[in-house]
């Protein structure tokens, strides 16, 4: 228990140090020859690592993945103890098999303080909580350049997660490729924003006059966007966390963004009517 607290509290301070996150968008970089991991290390970032470096390593950290994840990118020593190498990074048809050496440390969605899930249904979300999950992955969605990286994750017989493979991939060959097509425009075009929204959309926020921090529900018209859309919305290169989650509807997708320990907590759900994506719901 105490090692969990120590470890929230350093996240917490990766929230504080961090800038606003009003419609942030992630930066793209440069991958390096080596297969990148994020090569380009932010000072946030970097204090950060040093920090959970210190939080000692215990089995607790493998019972939830986001427990083990956090702790895979923000600290470099158990980030090399918990990868397969040679870790084999399938590209363009070919694979090949990155030496321990050429892996480059990754501090992932660390120094966004954010990352998403994608669902068919909210029911799907409690695949987070899963004590059981045995398999896993982090996607990296370059939107704007239609492409992806897969990261995948095995948790062995000893119950430890480890990274066994990485996988480049065109963004066409997701599940949701059709949704993330949309996604990708809904997220960098405000004016197709409001084209993309249900004539009254549903939102639920805390309300501002309750002291015990209870929601309130109404709805919104398109007009009414710029001044009630989520603070954050995610765009660019994009991180996803897949719990095994099945996509099984071509009618109905849920984006969720979680925070690093900082509060953040939005929920936006599509649906396809006439052929057409529109935002009918979002939590914030």
């Amino acid at each position: 228990m105490y090692n969990r607290k120590l470890l929230l509290s350093v996240l917490l301070l990766l929230c504080l140090l961090g800038t606003g996150c009003t419609d942030r968008k992630s930066p793209a970089g440069e991958e390096s020859a080596e297969e990148d991991s994020l090569a380009a290390d932010t000072l946030l970032a970097d204090t950060v690592a040093d920090l959970v470096e210190e939080v000692p390593e215990t089995k607790a950290v493998d019972e939830l993945f986001d427990d083990f994840f956090f702790n895979f990118a923000g600290n470099r020593r158990m980030q090399m103890s918990r990868i397969v190498f040679p870790l084999p990074i399938h590209k363009d048809g070919g694979t090949t098999m990155l030496a321990r050496r050429q892996w480059q440390y990754s501090h992932f969605f660390m120094g966004e303080g954010f990352y998403t899930i994608l669902l068919d249904n909210s029911e799907q979300d409690s695949l987070s909580k899963n004590y059981g999950l045995t398999h896993a992955s982090v996607e990296k969605l370059y939107l704007d350049e239609g492409r992806m990286k897969e990261y995948s994750f095995v948790r062995g017989e000893e119950g430890e997660w480890r990274l066994t493979e990485v996988s480049h991939k065109p963004l066409a060959d997701h599940p949701c490729a059709s949704f993330l097509q949309f996604y990708q425009r809904f997220s960098a075009d405000s004016a197709y924003q409001v084209r993309s929204l249900d004539e009254f959309v549903v939102m639920t926020a805390p309300d501002s006059d309750d002291e015990d921090f209870n929601e309130v529900t109404g709805s919104i018209m398109p007009e009414q966007w710029p001044t009630f859309k989520p603070e954050v919305i995610p765009r660019g290169v994009v991180y996803c966390v897949n719990y095994g989650q099945h996509y099984s509807s071509d009618k109905q997708k849920v984006l969720v963004v979680r925070g690093v320990a900082n509060g953040l907590m939005i929920e936006m759900t599509f649906q396809r009517k006439d052929n057409d994506w529109k935002l009918v719901r979002f939590t914030c």
